[in-house]
């Protein structure tokens, strides 16, 4: 179904012949953007498609949770044949080989969540110039050579969360430590300095910051050091559930869970997921953290059935979880 730029390109070139220096030369060695109609691959309610996903890993429960929502979501799409995921295994050399594998396949769109952003960047770029619909989930890339973002403002459920440390957790200060992401992948950056954002003017200390990689396994890892490092740890910002879950062991095992409180960000309603590790008062708060699916397979359907535009940037809501409202938001988020 997939067309490509080439004529797009070439309409350019003849009515513009003085622009030599955008005729002939491919996107690749210019680098610069090229011009996309990001409905162009559509063929209207009797067209079928094929999309690509390209999922930075399976490791984490939110990425799986990800790829079942868009699973879920194409199935009720008819005109979608197939949905080809792929698994990079938090390999940036795997994903950039999974997404030219995608395009040498002439999927109809591409639906790709970085592992990080920088060595991701050039190849969306490529799919994006040859006229492949580019939707990212999550995390983003450098520059805009995409055609949509779907996910949260990283930035400010960092700010939230900071919040709810200065206002609610920690209102007369403390000493706390922050488990990062993967340092390279956007929302580690966003949410760590939203997250400053949010306890400014406050007197709460982040006395060690160290990296998760957003895996439960790594997350106990890395606090079992920080525990032997800092005799005094009044909280842990986790920059989602699974590492602050494993905080909560390694301090369990130290026989230190009582002095100290445990945030995280995700919220995946799932009986292992956050929502119910704060029911349960392993976590004092989680923040809702959509994993945009549903979204994606929306965009995807107006992009290629509906002949619709989307806009550059989709937001998705979230919210703040607590034990007084754990239960209730487990619940209406299940319901979906």
């Amino acid at each position: 179904m997939r067309k490509t730029m080439k004529s797009w390109i070439a309409v350019g070139c003849a009515a513009a012949a003085f622009s030599a220096a955008g005729c002939g030369t491919t996107s690749q060695n210019t680098g610069q953007v090229q011009p996309q109609d990001p409905t162009q691959n559509c063929q209207g309610p009797d067209g079928r498609y094929t999309i690509g996903m390209s999922q930075a890993n399976l490791a984490e429960p939110y990425r799986v949770r990800m790829d079942e929502d868009i699973r879920k979501a194409a199935e009720k799409v008819p005109q979608f044949e197939e949905v080809k995921f792929l698994d990079a295994a938090k390999d940036n050399s795997q994903q950039v080989s999974d997404v030219e594998s995608l395009m040498t396949q002439q999927v109809d769109l591409l639906m790709i969540s970085p592992n990080e952003a920088a060595p991701l960047t050039e190849v969306v770029k490529k799919a994006y110039n040859e006229g492949i619909p580019v939707v990212l989930l999550d995390r983003k890339v450098e520059g805009d050579a995409y055609t949509t973002f779907v996910g949260s403002d990283n930035t400010e459920i960092g700010r939230q969360a900071g919040q709810f440390f200065a206002q609610q957790l920690l209102p007369d200060g403390g000493k706390i430590v922050q488990i990062k992401g993967l340092s390279g992948s956007t929302p580690a950056a966003e949410r760590e300095a939203g997250f400053k954002q949010g306890i400014e003017g406050s007197n709460i200390e982040i006395i060690d910051t160290v990296d998760g990689e957003w895996e439960r396994s790594v997350g106990q890892q890395q606090m079992d050091a920080l525990l032997k490092a800092h005799p005094q740890i009044d909280a842990v910002y986790s920059q989602n559930d699974p590492m602050a879950e494993g905080a909560y062991l390694a301090a369990e095992a130290a026989g230190r869970v009582q002095d100290m409180e445990f945030v995280g960000i995700d919220g995946l309603p799932i009986e292992s997921g956050g929502i119910k590790a704060v029911e349960q008062g392993r976590l004092a708060a989680t923040f809702v953290y959509p994993t945009g699916g549903q979204e994606a397979v929306e965009a995807a359907k107006k992009l290629l059935v509906d002949c619709e535009q989307v806009p550059k940037q989709q937001t998705l809501p979230t919210q703040l979880v607590t034990q007084q409202n754990a239960a209730e938001v487990y619940q209406r988020l299940n319901q979906n």
